[in-house]
């Protein structure tokens, strides 16, 4: 039973890294990116900086410290966000904490710092978060959008973070 659960951890995470790393390493644009021409530093400013609309849980999280000591304090987690219409999920930062999210259903808007326009996300699409980006999302959407978010976050992040 706990091989079962472990190797469907495993598979779901492989599913995550190996679309954000076929995203990231062919420098095309899919479906849910910024598009051509529209990348930039400084895109979006901050917008919203509480949650509204919006449950996170926690599904599963795996303490890292065992994989030595870059890894101590450090965890993997995968949650499952539901953003109803009008909701948001608030301004932060992936500088320290990368993460992979994939949209299940619905849709919902990204406004990216490191893109000039709004991205559209909808089911089925795949979005990687690391590095020097920060943004906020809201669901201009008629229907609930259903996230889950597959991240690395230490200890610190877990006390501060918002999203």
């Amino acid at each position: 039973m706990k091989f079962e659960l472990n190797a469907k951890r495993l598979t779901l995470a492989s599913v995550l890294a190996l679309a954000s790393f076929t995203t990231m390493s062919t420098g095309q644009a899919y479906a849910g990116e910024c598009p051509a021409g529209q990348v930039t530093e400084n895109g979006m400013k901050p917008g919203e900086m509480m949650p509204k609309g919006v449950t996170d849980k926690v599904i599963s999280s795996i303490d890292l410290a065992s994989k030595g000591d870059a890894w101590k304090n450090s965890a993997l987690r995968m949650r499952k966000l539901v953003v109803q219409p009008g909701g948001v999920v608030p301004w932060h930062s992936h500088e320290t904490r990368p993460a992979n999210i994939l949209i299940v259903s619905g849709s919902i808007t990204e406004y990216r710092s490191t893109c000039k326009v709004p991205i559209e996300h909808k089911a089925s699409d795949v979005t990687a978060e690391f590095g020097m980006l920060s943004h906020w999302w809201k669901n201009n959407g008629s229907k609930p959008a259903v996230l889950y978010s597959a991240d690395i976050l230490t200890s610190e992040e877990q006390k501060n973070e918002s999203m």
